[in-house]
């Protein structure tokens, strides 16, 4: 027997007691997995960012010129470890603030640019298509462009509280309260089905690598 498998199976196993109840070994795979974590996470940011991104990028193999600028992030990091003093601890707010600061201004053009700029260019649709050889309407474009183009004025009409929602502004707020229903509908169910995946490997792996019962 393969004493690999036969760990993970152990351990996978630990994991799944949860499901009856909290248990001791429950906590230890929990711990495990944890601390394995930790430490992969730990070998891979020294060597990807330490040895090739500091390193390699300040002394460069090749013997050519290096990017000094890189000192900069490294004593931001060295002063992220004054943390772990109490007395001292308070300097490594000034690299935290510059850490969160940079990235809260890079993702929130990044954001920008995938949750509004690309959304709204993808809602600027024809809503009759037209094939350009035959000249015939596609059909299934035709209606998939009139679904969107309802489902994002009856949506936006519900955010609208300006005025109250009666008569046929209300009744087009209740088709986008349907159109907002069916899109977290259909975003639960994608996260319920990887949820599903992961399970499935899982058991796969006990039923299939471990015990040998399925091909």
């Amino acid at each position: 027997m393969d004493i690999s498998n036969f760990l993970a199976a152990v351990l996978t196993l630990g994991i799944f007691s949860f499901l009856y109840k909290d248990n001791p070994v429950y906590r230890a795979c929990e711990a495990i997995f944890v601390g394995v974590s930790a430490g992969y996470w730990a070998i891979v940011f020294f060597f990807d960012n330490l040895q090739k991104k500091f390193w390699e990028g300040v002394f460069p193999p090749d013997g050519s010129a290096g990017d000094h600028l890189l000192w900069f992030g490294a004593i931001l990091g060295v002063l992220m470890l004054f943390r772990l003093s109490s007395k001292i601890g308070w300097i490594a707010r000034w690299p935290l603030a510059f850490i969160v600061g940079a990235t809260a201004g890079l993702y929130m053009i990044t954001y920008f640019v995938s949750n509004a700029m690309n959304q709204v260019a993808d809602t600027m649709l024809s809503l009759i298509v037209v094939n350009d050889v035959t000249g015939s309407i596609i059909w299934t474009q035709t209606i998939g462009a009139l679904v969107v183009a309802v489902g994002v004025i009856s949506g936006l009409v519900y955010f609208f509280f300006s005025k109250e929602h009666k008569g046929v502004f209300g009744a087009t707020a209740k088709v986008g309260i349907w159109f907002l229903m069916i899109t977290f509908g259909a975003s639960f169910g994608y996260t319920v089905m990887s949820r599903m995946s992961l399970l499935i490997g899982r058991m796969s792996f006990l039923f299939r690598d471990w015990l040998g019962l399925i091909g």
